[in-house]
């Protein structure tokens, strides 16, 4: 079995490095991607029944892992779920799962998506980049290792503010760079609305 990672799991792992950890998106991630404790994951899912199996199959995965081994797993779904009210609506069945494991207090599943776009927010809001991956991922995490960084560091509340502010200020030749296609600006303007 070859260790080289598919170009999805490229993708989303240099999306980690780039804008993730290089942005300082989340500033949990870079400890445990540093000591090699992220399972990367690709599943070959087309339909959201064989998502969901994968899905199963991880957080079980997950729950049976001690964390020093794996703290978090990345499930890169890139055939799966292309349009994002589609995948919006997985997520609850996601969820189901998750109460149906038995997991829930547990396991959490965070969402990134290349169409990724918050509730209340216009498509090109800068906010939205924040939760844009190059493919649909399910990210598994350990509630009590969110918890613990939350714990660790100051004014955590303060994280999806600050993101919003950094990506304000990027200039749209930053965003293109580091996000690609999925910066949802105006191809004329080259701007990205503010919402």
């Amino acid at each position: 079995m070859s260790t080289t990672p598919s170009p999805a799991l490229q993708d989303t792992q240099a999306w980690l490095e780039q804008a993730v950890i290089g942005l300082n998106l989340c500033p949990f991630a870079k400890a445990v991607h540093s000591k090699g404790q992220i399972r990367w994951v690709e599943s070959s899912a087309k339909q959201p029944r064989e998502l969901l199996a994968d899905l199963v199959a991880e957080l079980q995965h997950l729950h049976a892992t001690p964390a020093e081994t794996t703290d978090t797993t990345v499930l890169v779904c890139p055939q799966a779920l292309p349009d994002f009210l589609d995948f919006n609506d997985f997520l609850d069945v996601a969820e189901g799962a998750l109460e149906d494991l038995g997991l829930d207090g547990d396991l959490q599943i965070a969402s990134f998506h290349p169409q990724f776009q918050f509730e209340g927010t216009e498509p090109g809001d800068a906010g939205n980049l924040s939760n844009r991956a190059p493919h649909p991922t399910l990210h598994l995490l350990r509630e009590d290792s969110v918890e613990r960084a939350v714990a660790a560091f100051p004014e955590a509340e303060a994280i999806f503010e600050r993101n919003i502010d950094t990506l304000e200020a990027m200039t749209p030749a930053q965003r293109r760079a580091v996000f690609g296609g999925r910066c949802g600006q105006d191809e004329e303007s080259g701007d990205l609305g503010h919402g």
